[in-house]
């Protein structure tokens, strides 16, 4: 015991030495640590204590244990369909708009410097405009009208309108579409940035010891120089892919459907947690579905980063 307690006062005795050392950089780095203890951990620490708890924003929270979970898994049918759904729109828009917003910044990045930032500019327009989804309700509206349904039965496709937006068949699918139209957004400018950052000697070097085409280039000099830009792409994509519920909410919106697809086809995790937490105010339970979105986050954001270790270190 007593080892114990002489361990601990010298651990906090070099503690207390090294934050008098060091207490310019503790200062200037108190404005984030506070933002980011108010704004991050408090919210997520209240989140994981509330989501034990029968929550409805007027009463005091009531501690139910582990019972929101339980309901969440084997008591509610939508949010399986949720799960599903987020994982299927992860799967495509993740993946997909990483390569995407890769390839395209590797395009742009060839351009001359003018070229380069009206390109920049017009790709990273949908990343920015909120009134698209307008557009696209009316390119997959469902009479004869919309785009899509008119030009398919001009070409003898379609013998009668499809609802694109109404159809649980195809409505996850146009959201995924719509997603990754608009997907060029940070990630794109961070590989840009990157692509901006390698030193054009290093390419000059590789051509003398025999690297000929662009793709070998590509892997053996541009890929290990931009491993910071690689993995916060990666974590941005996950996010975005995890955190999908507004392009489907905004453009079913514009189309007329409330928000909501037909037999939840288009529902997400964050959708239905909002619809829980805001329409039913069982806060308590839809805390337990962020909790549950969260890890989910983290899991996979780890698997990322394991694929990515060789170009990051």
């Amino acid at each position: 015991m007593k080892m114990r307690k002489r361990f601990s006062r010298a651990a906090l005795g070099e503690l207390w030495a090294s934050v008098r050392r060091n207490k310019e950089y503790y200062f200037l780095l108190a404005p984030f640590a506070i933002l980011f203890t108010c704004f991050f951990l408090i919210p997520i620490g209240t989140s994981v204590a509330l989501s034990f708890s029968d929550f409805n924003m007027v009463q005091f929270p009531d501690f139910v244990g582990l019972q929101n979970y339980v309901r969440m898994f084997f008591d509610d049918s939508v949010f399986l369909i949720a799960v599903k759904n987020t994982l299927l729109y992860a799967l495509f828009t993740g993946p997909l708009s990483y390569v995407i917003c890769l390839f395209f910044a590797w395009l742009v990045n060839e351009l001359t410097p003018w070229l380069r930032t009206i390109f920049t500019f017009l790709l990273y327009i949908p990343a920015m405009s909120s009134a698209v989804f307008t557009v696209w309700a009316f390119i997959f509206s469902g009479d004869q009208y919309g785009l899509v349904n008119s030009f398919l039965m001009q070409l003898g496709l379609l013998r009668e309108p499809v609802q694109w937006l109404n159809d649980p068949d195809y409505v996850l699918w146009v959201v995924i579409g719509v997603q990754l139209w608009m997907s060029l957004g940070a990630a794109f400018l961070s590989f840009l940035a990157g692509f901006q950052g390698i030193d054009r000697q290093q390419y000059e070097a590789a051509a003398i010891d025999g690297v000929s085409n662009r793709l070998q280039e590509f892997w053996r000099i541009t890929l290990p120089n931009m491993g910071p830009q690689l993995l916060f792409g990666a974590v941005m994509q996950i996010g975005a892919a995890f955190a999908a519920g507004e392009v489907g909410t905004a453009l079913l919106s514009a189309a007329g459907a409330g928000g909501i697809a037909t037999d939840y086809a288009a529902t997400t995790l964050i959708t239905h947690m909002l619809e829980v937490g805001t329409v039913r105010n069982e806060m308590g339970y839809a805390f337990a579905i962020s909790v549950f979105l969260f890890l989910l986050m983290i899991a996979f954001n780890a698997i990322i980063r394991r694929v990515l270790r060789r170009f990051t270190e």
